[in-house]
């Protein structure tokens, strides 16, 4: 199923309108709904709040295009809004930080499966082995704080065990750094990829700088502090994928396909009517940004915008459990260390490397994934549902 860009003109931005009932919606069940359901309602927040977060960049650079600019960052923000405000309100902060990683694991998982460049598919494979190492430390951290079953939110669908051990992952910021795809020869969907998920990852990072202060624990607030600074990292590695030659228009251009791109993927598979039914709204208002900004980009820039877009959109993203092609990459990658734009075996990074002895300088009193996660090893229930039933199974050898 292809969505074809030269026909599908969307709802114009101008017949685009809100009202607060409009924005505030009946949010999912925590429950109920399929935990899929909530991976495309984080990942859609992301890509709203990228798409918000570079118009302004991009205003603030342009004079001539800030009224067209404001017009549509106005709709984004509603929409972010209306995404946003799906989450539900039982949820917890860290049960919702378990969501936002298997929404960086499953959606960065199909990314790289799907990716078209060997090298962007390895720096993909690379952050993938990192977010599933965070998946298990702050599960561990919601079953010893909260007393809750992290498999509640991830519904069976994402394993939960050690991946790139967190405290290996910190790097001198040099070794973030990325070699950029060629904005006049990689493939479009290359471009899609790099944006959504530098998008996924840069929420994640606020999302974590925000609510990591509002713990009284202090690993949590240290295990907090300590992700939020590799979520820094993966912002700096993914940002670093894009062409800096790319002018402000054309990457106007590149968001609006992203965000059109996301939405109809999660059109495509959504199981609950009412949400889908948002999903076609929204694709059908991000459909009118894509030809508004079109128009703006054969004004401006003289250029046919299918120089830059595909003249039709690829298969939808696949929301889906990735464990075997996870565990795979686990199995071959997880020693893999970033050395410069490249990936070397760890016993290749040299110890008196940059990477090395700034990981080694942050870890010197101590770390709090190594420290959160000791003898973790999840199980189904939690850790004092397990130290119950061993008590009770021992008092019933006793007697």
């Amino acid at each position: 199923m292809a969505l074809d860009l030269t026909k599908e003109k969307g709802i114009p931005l101008d017949q685009q309108r809100f009202t607060w009932p409009d924005l505030v919606r009946t949010p999912l069940s925590k429950l109920d709904d399929d935990a899929f359901t909530r991976v495309r309602v984080i990942l859609m927040n992301g890509i709203e709040n990228e798409s918000w977060l570079f118009q302004h960049q991009f205003a603030r650079c342009n004079a001539d295009l800030r009224k067209e600019l404001a017009r549509v960052r106005r709709v984004e923000q509603h929409q972010q809004t209306l995404v946003n405000w799906l989450l539900p309100p039982d949820q917890s902060a860290l049960e919702t930080t378990i969501a936002y990683e298997q929404v960086a694991v499953e959606v960065t998982a199909t990314v790289a499966e799907h990716e078209p460049d060997p090298y962007m598919k390895q720096v993909y494979r690379f952050g993938l082995l990192e977010d599933f190492d965070h998946l298990y430390r702050y599960s561990a951290l919601l079953d010893r704080l909260e007393g809750k079953d992290p498999n509640v939110i991830l519904q069976s669908y994402t394993d939960i065990m050690p991946g790139r051990p967190t405290w290996v992952e910190h790097r001198h910021p040099d070794d973030d750094i990325r070699a950029h795809y060629d904005r006049k020869k990689a493939h479009p969907l290359t471009k899609i990829h790099a944006l959504l998920i530098l998008a996924a990852e840069q929420q994640t990072r606020n999302f974590y700088a925000t609510v990591g202060n509002i713990y009284a624990d202090p690993i949590a607030r240290q295990l907090y502090a300590e992700i939020s600074s590799i979520e820094e990292q993966h912002v700096t590695q993914y940002e670093s994928l894009q062409d800096p030659h790319e002018p402000w228009l054309e990457k106007w251009l590149l968001h609006e396909a992203t965000e059109v791109y996301c939405y109809f993927s999660c059109m495509h598979q959504e199981g609950n009517t009412r949400i889908k039914q948002i999903w076609e709204q929204m694709l059908a208002y991000e459909l009118g940004h894509l030809n508004y900004v079109m128009e703006l980009f054969k004004k401006v820039e003289k250029r046919d915008p299918f120089e830059v877009l595909p003249k039709s959109l690829p298969q939808p993203l696949d929301f889906a459990s990735h464990r075997d092609y996870v565990r795979e990459v686990l199995e071959k990658e997880v020693d893999l260390r970033a050395q410069g734009t490249q990936f070397v075996p760890k016993e290749k990074e040299p110890q008196d490397g940059p990477s090395a002895t700034y990981r080694n300088y942050m870890n010197s009193k101590g770390s709090p994934s190594e420290t959160v996660a000791a003898g973790y090893r999840w199980m189904p229930g939690t850790e004092l549902i397990a130290r119950a039933q061993a008590l009770r199974a021992q008092e019933l050898g006793v007697h």
